[in-house]
């Protein structure tokens, strides 16, 4: 059995009639209460009366983070050139409520604020992530479940649910629950960004053909360390900037697609397996280690971060790599434009045997489950919202969220909206995706559906767009669908995957250096058992069962 992100399955909204409390009920308002009070149900008409009507809200309170690109010229999402037009078109004023620090300092705001209770109306944030998953959110009296509310008073993106019944089953708890406006990749390219990156003009110095399988990889990294390829008439060369964390990172899969697996969880045929106790892993990291003994991989590659890779790039001593469309390919050649010969380009992810596709390489679905928005059982007027946040899955909506403001942001040439130069050559000096982030929100994420022109109006150079084209070659049918899993469930497997991807770590990294020998890897495997990774596959087996039933 084959599972894709684009499962055709039926969508059904449930209602829910409310019967009226009767007496024997305190005048507590509980937590309980709060969150039946807020749960969509229309209780006051019967199930053949059209909605009420409503108006947008006066003013709401909005929690998010906020990201680097916006971070760079913004103290409040209320200077963003979208919000405000939003706020012209509906009176809304919106308090934006933005987290600080990084990722782990985020999630710790995130996690006192649910805690003490303190909840604002809207929290952005990927809720597939959060403690103990949505659907506990909502029975916890945290968010509200949107079904009903989305019928009646979210016409732009029930119409896209309607005309979208795979996406629909995406955002859904098992129990059929609805709980956020999602962020939505509009079209395939948008979900392939990162992959394979080569010195073409190396390549074309040793007449080199640019390698398709593992051992092509070996053989053109073998001539780019002893052949000198950048002509300095030194031993200098890094043939490849490896990284473990990538391998590793389950919306990436950097090189592991070529051995039929992923590193952590995946699937074949609807069984649910987990890649570091396979057979085929340990072929995987004995590779790597012949390849590091030979010198083949940076032997610095466990301590190498984001600014090593960048002087290791444009110092003209790195071949091959792992990188973004965007934040790689432009970056570099933006970067090293001066240099009489340098030249990047796109490979496709590796396979083991000549004229096969990889199994798999970095694919994000159309629901990628970050930038989600759910309306909280603070809210007192939940209805408000969602007019409110439907409004970026209109036609004007996904303009604003998209393209930003009509004659500031963007033109319409040809029938179509083009980036003018204060985005793509801003007069301030910003990127382009700092100045996208004065004015929209595509750059980043958030409650719309992501257009595709916005996306490759950031590809500049034409290996950038044969970057999707040649990342896209991979099979990408064994990456698990975005599950959801039970409030139990989300707790075992957090303390169990705690302690796996702390050893697993520190493992691939001693495996491949050589600190640890290979023949210690049945040993690994044990480890991983006794630690509870099966116990770790039979909940993902389950989640994946239910997924499959919605």
């Amino acid at each position: 059995m084959k599972i894709t992100w684009s499962k055709g399955l039926t969508v059904m909204l449930v209602f829910v009639l409310t019967a009226m409390l009767i007496s024997g009920c305190t005048g507590a308002n509980t937590i309980e209460e709060n969150t039946k009070a807020n749960s969509n149900t229309p209780s006051e008409t019967n199930a053949d009366e059209a909605p009420i009507e409503v108006g947008y809200p006066a003013a709401m309170t909005y929690w998010v983070g906020m990201d680097g690109d916006s971070m760079a010229t913004l103290s409040n999402f209320n200077e963003v050139g979208a919000y405000k037009e939003l706020e012209k078109i509906t009176g809304t004023k919106v308090d934006f409520k933005h987290p600080g620090g990084d990722g782990a300092q985020v999630t710790e705001q995130f996690n006192l604020m649910v805690a003490s209770g303190n909840l604002p109306d809207v929290i952005q944030t990927n809720w597939l992530t959060v403690p103990r998953g949505p659907q506990n959110a909502i029975k916890e009296g945290t968010v509200i479940r949107l079904n009903e509310l989305i019928e009646e008073h979210a016409p732009n993106f029930s119409k896209f649910l309607a005309e979208n019944p795979d996406i629909a089953s995406m955002i859904k708890t098992d129990e059929g629950d609805i709980y956020s406006f999602p962020f939505i990749r509009g079209d395939d390219k948008i979900k392939i960004y990162y992959g394979p990156i080569i010195r073409t003009d190396w390549l074309n110095k040793l007449n080199l053909q640019p390698p398709t399988t593992i051992a092509e990889w070996e053989t053109v990294l073998t001539a780019f360390l002893n052949d000198d390829p950048n002509g300095n008439n030194k031993k200098d060369e890094v043939p490849f900037l490896f990284s473990a964390g990538e391998v590793r990172n389950e919306a990436l899969n950097q090189l592991i697609g070529a051995w039929d697996i992923l590193a952590k969880f995946y699937q074949e045929d609807g069984v649910v397996k987990y890649g570091e106790i396979q057979p085929e892993y340990e072929q995987f990291v004995t590779t790597m280690r012949s390849w590091y003994e030979k010198g083949l991989i940076d032997q610095d590659f466990a301590a190498v971060d984001g600014k090593l890779k960048d002087a290791k790039v444009t110092g003209d001593t790195l071949g091959a790599f792992y990188g973004f469309a965007s934040g790689s390919i432009g970056k570099y050649l933006d970067l090293v434009k001066d240099h009489p010969t340098f030249e990047i380009a796109p490979l496709p992810n590796p396979s083991l045997v000549k004229g096969k596709n990889s199994a798999a390489g970095q694919i994000s679905p159309s629901y990628p489950g970050e930038h989600a928005v759910a309306i909280t059982t603070a809210a007192k007027n939940p209805a408000e919202i969602v007019k409110w946040l439907d409004l970026g899955y209109s036609e004007q909506g996904s303009m604003l969220f998209n393209f930003g403001i009509e004659g500031e942001s963007y033109e319409i040439v040809d029938g179509s909206p083009k980036y003018t130069e204060q985005i793509t050559k801003n007069p301030d000096g910003l990127a382009f995706k700092q100045a996208q982030a004065q004015y929209m929100r595509t750059h980043f994420g958030g409650p719309f559906i992501q257009d595709v022109q916005s996306f490759l109006q950031q590809m500049k150079y034409p290996q950038q767009l044969a970057a999707l084209d040649a990342w896209g070659q991979a099979e990408n049918d064994i990456q698990l669908p975005p599950m959801t899993l039970t409030s139990e469930e989300s707790s075992e497997l957090a303390s169990i995957m705690n302690d796996v991807n702390t050893y697993s770590e520190e493992m691939i990294v001693k495996f491949i250096m050589g600190v640890e020998p290979l023949s210690s890897f049945p040993e690994y495997v044990e480890n991983l058992k006794s630690i509870g990774i099966e116990q770790a596959v039979t909940i993902q087996q389950a989640a994946l069962d239910r997924y499959l039933q919605r």
